[in-house]
């Protein structure tokens, strides 16, 4: 996967419904003039209006348009080296990738084609960004496939950090702003000013007025955890705050997600991995209501354990109650932060779907931890974490290179 894709990915994890955008003016006069000249090519206004539109489609940080000018002039340089190194992108490629990048919002290809499409991004679009990022991806193998060497000692100092536990536990406060398409730029606003707060105060304040999750009675705070509790996505960003900091906006399906590092400390223990989640999700009509949020409640005190739903469900469409088992990593980022926050057997109504119009009641069932145990499994999961590092070097050396091309090149903006 390459390094810019993940990137996004991590902050996106699942998609948000879609909006309609309006073009940037620019883009509005002459939409197949040249917005932008990266050495021979030229980037339309079209191509950047569409790049805009999709970035708001997903609900990206930051500001899409300059986003959208500084991806697409990298795309440019991705694929004109990408080129020179004789590589061609098929379309079965193109395909697998977009089908991999729908996925990770927990859709086939031709939903998110449709999703996307809902809010004027149009096929070729997205069809274009996953080319570059294919491209990219294959020259990064034929350009480094062996100049990175992971020495044993960093897989030891991985393993003993978070490869298979970790002895850390962090102590957050959340904020999850609902952003249903029709209220997506409003709530993009609110959580821009809620990531440069810098006090706990500060912070409680906005919980407690925009957080659509049950820790809003609390100002947003829970209570220590376990690093390896939370989504795999999730550990990297908390992990470089600092007491007081606050994340970048964090989109998630139908919302928006803030979270506050308050504390942060060593346990002298090691948590095993959490390997497999086992939950239900029961999905109520009308969103975030306070008739659906009552109806929540209703089923909650009618239920013990995930068995009961079936009881509460029975009579109803099959798509009414989900049950699944899977690794925290498969799992929508959403899906995984709440159900890192819950015991078996307790209950979350804070996260909605079909475009905030149908209520997600979450269920944990069982969570099950890894233990390695045996000398091959040990040996296996070295394995894995030396790989992991390798991508992770290979990562950097891919950024750097892309660095280079884009310092040596004439970028021009009409």
């Amino acid at each position: 996967m390459p390094v810019f894709l993940t990137r996004l990915l991590s902050l996106l994890l699942p998609l948000v419904a879609a909006l309609t955008v309006v073009p940037s003016t620019g883009a509005a006069q002459n939409l197949f003039a040249p917005a932008i000249r990266v050495n021979e090519q030229v980037i339309t206004n079209y191509e950047l209006s569409q790049r805009i539109r999709m970035l708001e489609v997903l609900n990206a940080p930051g500001d899409p348009e300059e986003t959208a000018r500084e991806d697409l002039v990298d795309d440019r340089l991705r694929l004109a080296e990408a080129r020179r190194a004789g590589i061609q992108v098929t379309e079965q490629e193109i395909l697998e990738g977009m089908e991999e990048f729908a996925g990770r919002a927990d859709l086939s290809r031709e939903e998110f084609l449709t999703a996307l499409a809902q809010g004027g991004v149009e096929e070729q679009t997205f069809r274009d960004f996953v080319r570059a990022g294919v491209a990219w991806r294959n020259f990064v193998r034929q350009r480094f496939p062996s100049e990175v060497d992971v020495a044993e000692i960093e897989v030891d100092r991985a393993i003993a950090g978070d490869g298979t536990g970790s002895n850390l536990r962090v102590l957050l406060s959340e904020i999850i702003i609902p952003a249903p398409p029709q209220e997506a730029a409003r709530a993009r606003a609110v959580a821009e000013e809620i990531s440069t707060y810098t006090s706990e105060a500060q912070f409680s304040s906005a919980a407690r007025q925009y957080s659509a999750t049950r820790s809003r009675e609390n100002g947003g705070r829970l209570p220590w955890q376990d690093i390896t509790e939370l989504p795999p996505g999730l550990r990297p960003i908390i992990q470089r705050l600092s007491p007081g900091e606050v994340t970048d906006p964090l989109p998630i399906q139908n919302g928006i997600a803030l979270f506050q590092l308050r504390g942060l400390e060593e346990t002298g223990y090691d948590a095993p991995e959490v390997a497999q989640v086992d939950y239900a999700a029961y999905y109520i009509p009308g969103g975030l209501s306070a008739e659906a949020q009552a109806r929540a409640r209703v089923v909650t005190s009618e239920v013990d354990r995930c068995d009961d739903l079936y009881g509460v469900a029975q009579g109803q469409p099959a798509g009414v109650l989900d049950r699944r088992q899977a690794a925290p990593a498969e799992l929508p980022t959403d899906v995984a932060f709440e159900l890192s926050k819950l015991d078996p057997g307790e209950t979350s109504a804070a996260l909605t779907r079909n475009n905030g119009q149908t209520l997600m009641l979450l269920m944990l069932c069982s969570r099950d931890r890894e233990v390695i145990a045996d000398r091959d499994a040990r040996d296996e999961r070295r394995e894995e974490i030396g790989l992991e590092l390798r991508n992770q070097r290979v990562g950097q050396l891919a950024e750097r290179y892309l660095a280079e091309l884009r310092a040596n090149a004439r970028i021009v903006e009409e």
